[in-house]
């Protein structure tokens, strides 16, 4: 099949990689536009324009999706199939133009955690296991008919970005098998609003800085997810003298008598913890505003309290 291949970030990557290693003829790309990132303020490619230049393979990066020379271009390699993972929203006349429709692969279990970041929502509600789900784009985003699913483990230790990079790989096999099933015309198609009832779904909504700063009146096991779930990225953060804390990796630890949330215990050199509800969180590995990413000792060894 004559395959388009929509994606942005490192996680689409696996996948386009996986389609090639098939031999699955993947006819052109469409990624996002080249925009200026960091302080130098330097143009920046998405992770799949520079893996689909590297192959060789035809980039569109349209600004807007309705535009008429993209639809006419994006109609002109007569796809069979578009393949969407971690792009945008799509209007109908872009999902809708090939004979086979166009499949998504999304990171969570559907219909649960619907939306823009269920990675990071699946660790900071404490789940023990996540998946991919490859399904049928359709007018509502992420409610299409689904193909197929895998799950996977979360361990307790796992950080949104161990849950990002297995689930990049999980999503890359499940979508050569839908595919595979696709020709052989073997899928099952299974509607969302028969697996789960809608007051029991859970949604995974963009996640802003705002939403990041840590509440420590809550429970220990509570604000050790939240961390968890916000690392590598967006980072949890909280305030230390003024300044923004980010804060990578914790530990826990459960007492009766805590002192007041947020109050910190440190003895300067080797531990660095924060109260929370029902004991400690201890800080393993965070970053000051304006500082590099560090261990505590090392942090403790330069800071003034």
């Amino acid at each position: 099949m004559r395959i388009i291949f929509m994606g942005t970030p490192d996680f689409a990557v696996a996948s386009l990689e996986a389609l090639i290693r098939a031999g699955e003829q993947v006819v052109a790309v469409v990624t996002a536009p080249d925009k200026p990132a960091g302080r130098g303020q330097k143009i920046h490619e998405s992770a799949v324009k520079i893996f689909a230049t590297q192959q060789h393979i035809p980039v569109l990066q349209p600004v807007k999706l309705r535009d008429k020379t993209f639809l006419d271009q994006l109609s002109s390699y007569q796809a069979d199939l578009q393949v969407v993972v971690a792009f945008r929203m799509l209007p109908e006349v872009v999902w809708n133009m090939p004979k086979h429709g166009t499949i998504n692969v999304h990171a969570s279990l559907l219909p649960q955690y619907r939306g823009a970041a269920p990675i990071n929502h699946a660790i900071i509600n404490g789940e023990t296991e996540s998946g991919v789900t490859t399904f049928l784009l359709q007018h509502e985003i992420d409610t299409g008919n689904i193909l197929l699913s895998a799950k996977v483990a979360i361990k307790e230790t796992d950080t949104a970005g161990d849950l990002h990079d297995n689930l990049m790989q999980l999503g890359a096999l499940t979508l050569l098998e839908t595919i595979r099933q696709l020709k052989e015309g073997t899928l099952q198609p299974k509607n969302q609003d028969d697996i789960v009832p809608v007051m029991h779904l859970k949604h995974a909504p963009k996640i802003f800085k705002e939403d990041c700063k840590i509440n420590w009146d809550q429970p220990v096991d509570a604000v050790y997810n939240f961390i968890r779930g916000l690392s590598p990225f967006p980072t949890a953060y909280t305030l230390l003298d003024g300044k923004v804390l980010k804060i990578y990796s914790t530990a826990r630890e459960y007492t009766p008598t805590p002192a007041a949330p947020g109050t910190i215990a440190t003895d300067k050199k080797s531990y660095l913890k924060f109260a929370a509800q029902d004991g400690y969180i201890t800080v393993n590995e965070l970053q000051l505003e304006g500082k590099k990413k560090m261990n505590v000792v090392d942090f403790l060894k330069g800071y003034r309290f």
